[in-house]
């Protein structure tokens, strides 16, 4: 399993900025390593974001994405204390979910 996310949620206003930075290689499957081969791509596919437990944000990315991507997005009607949680899946089956509570 990959590195745990950096998620922080910022209430204000009745709304919360979240700003997530994922931990991730992100390999288009284009570069040649050092032995001049194709480096298989491995790439975040899915991504969901959850707030008290409700979908309020669903991405589907590409190798396009940079390495350790970060997102931002706003929530509206979070308050402080209430819980965000985000999740990817590769293209390889690998997935990462965490959780932030909104501050």
């Amino acid at each position: 399993m990959a590195d745990p996310m950096r998620i922080r949620a910022q209430a204000s206003g009745g709304k919360a900025t979240v700003r997530i930075l994922m931990a991730h290689e992100m390999e288009s499957g284009q570069r040649k390593d050092e032995a001049g081969h194709i480096a298989p791509a491995w790439h975040i596919q899915e991504v969901t974001a959850s707030h008290n437990g409700n979908t309020v944000m669903t991405a589907e990315w590409g190798p396009g994405v940079s390495k350790n991507p970060y997102l931002q997005f706003v929530v509206k009607g979070a308050r402080a204390g209430d819980t965000i949680g985000v999740r990817w899946k590769d293209n390889r089956g690998d997935t990462r979910s965490d959780e932030a509570t909104v501050s």
